[in-house]
């Protein structure tokens, strides 16, 4: 099957997170736990482009540096789970394993190979359908529909907000006004397609040779195709892509140093993702790194940390020095979701917004006390209004979640609250910012 991305544009996007590692930009990575099948149309694609697009605004805007946008979409069709059956009214069956594996329906969880097929399809009409929006301004920047703040119950944080919201409008029409906003500076940006890449026979399927450039240079033309040549190439002449997506993570049951997912990554040209969580040993980390980046490429490797707000600072401060201690220079982002998921009394699986924002903001204090910076947050969000997290700007409590509870895995911020955590992170490197200068 044809590709779903290019590898000009992997390399961009390489060239990006290279940035990103020596302090130059900031990540911002979202999307859902696990896409469905479903979710491939027009409303809810447009939702998650909205709010990614309107997070990254608030965060340019904070941390006065360039945003480097990486979408859960397009892909994220498979779930690891930690039991592979599950009892659903008193019977053992599979457990769900994503829309490519099998249903969420309990009578359809036989795994149904057609199915990576359907994942193939609909990864790209999502993929056809994005690059269709940016092309069109859908990432205009002037649009008055994108700042409505009514769903702020607290008057003096609805104050904060709404101060930032007009500087960042003052500012678009100061830019208009000197001919700064030609016709691509603020309607289009880059965004970019991950997934965890599980199933590796997918992913293999969707791997390409591309000549390297010594090899391509003398013969290049104005248009060089990102599939394998038609003569084919020794592999030593080639580079290896996975044109499933642009940036691919490994997760935290998949990591083992001596499994087929490292030794898959390790051969690819995408920059590619590692979770890092408590279990895992400094040494370990670094020997991962070792792996992963033979050639110390700053932002090949971007390590995604996931510990939760109590246990944060008892493993990330490890974990940095250990990698200080080496000539790697990854992505450090801070996935502030994993670590902190509870079980409301109502069954609900939920997470809190200030746990949320406590891992994120203890993990910016750890790395400056270290020598060290957080370049980026991974987060597990929508576009909709649901009432999957509690907290935030909405004040969503526990009993209010069972009035819009949509996900199928692991709870999400909605909406509201993905701009809230875009507003607090602007906020912290402002004052930061503002604090270094005084000094």
């Amino acid at each position: 099957m044809p590709p779903l991305v290019s590898a000009t544009e992997i390399d961009r996007l390489r060239a990006q997170l290279k940035d990103v590692a020596e302090g130059h930009a900031f990540l911002l990575q979202g999307g859902d736990c696990a896409e469905s099948f479903d979710y491939c149309n027009p409303t809810a694609i447009e939702d998650k482009l909205k709010v990614l697009l309107q997070m990254s605004l608030v965060l340019l805007w904070g941390l006065r540096q360039p945003i480097v946008r990486i979408a859960r979409m397009a892909g994220q069709y498979a779930k690891p789970r930690s039991s592979p059956f599950e009892t659903v009214d008193g019977k053992q069956i599979m457990s769900y394993r994503g829309d490519n594996v099998n249903s969420i329906d309990p009578a359809a969880r036989r795994p149904d190979p057609q199915r990576l097929m359907s994942a193939y399809l609909h990864s790209a009409a999502t993929v056809n359908y994005v690059r269709m929006l940016l092309s069109a301004g859908f990432a205009d920047l002037h649009r008055p529909e994108a700042w409505d703040l009514g769903h702020v119950r607290n008057p003096s944080i609805r104050r904060e907000y709404q101060s930032i919201v007009n500087r960042l409008t003052d500012s678009l029409g100061f830019m208009d006004v000197i001919g700064a906003t030609g016709q691509t500076a603020v309607s289009t940006v880059d965004l970019y397609t991950s997934h965890e890449a599980l199933l590796l026979d997918y992913e293999q399927a969707l791997t390409r040779p591309v000549a390297k450039a010594s090899q391509t240079q003398a013969r290049r033309g104005t248009y060089e195709p990102a599939t394998p040549p038609r003569n084919r190439l020794a592999p030593e002449l080639c580079d290896f892509y996975n044109m499933s997506a642009h940036f691919i993570w490994i997760g935290d049951r998949t990591r083992q140093l001596d499994g087929a997912h490292v030794e898959y990554f390790r051969g690819v040209r995408n920059p590619v993702g590692v979770k890092v969580g408590p279990t895992m040993d400094p040494a370990e980390l670094v020997r991962a790194l070792g792996i992963l980046d033979p050639l110390l490429e700053p932002g090949r490797v971007t390590l995604i940390t996931r510990y939760g707000a109590d246990k944060i600072a008892k493993y990330l401060p490890a974990h940095i020095e250990a990698v200080l201690a080496t000539k790697h220079q990854p992505v450090w982002c801070c996935d502030p979701c994993h670590g902190n998921t509870t079980t409301a009394p109502s069954g609900h699986k939920t997470r809190s917004f200030d746990a949320i924002i406590s891992e994120i903001t203890d993990s910016i204090s750890i790395h400056q006390q270290l020598g060290s910076r957080l370049g980026g947050v991974h987060l597990e969000l929508t576009g909709e209004h649901v009432t999957e997290c509690t907290g935030g700007s909405m004040e969503l409590s526990h009993s209010d979640l069972p009035s819009n509870y949509q996900t199928f895995c692991d709870p999400r911020l909605n909406y509201e609250q993905s701009l809230d955590i875009a507003f607090k992170i602007a906020k912290v490197f402002e004052t930061r910012r503002e604090e270094s200068h005084i000094s």
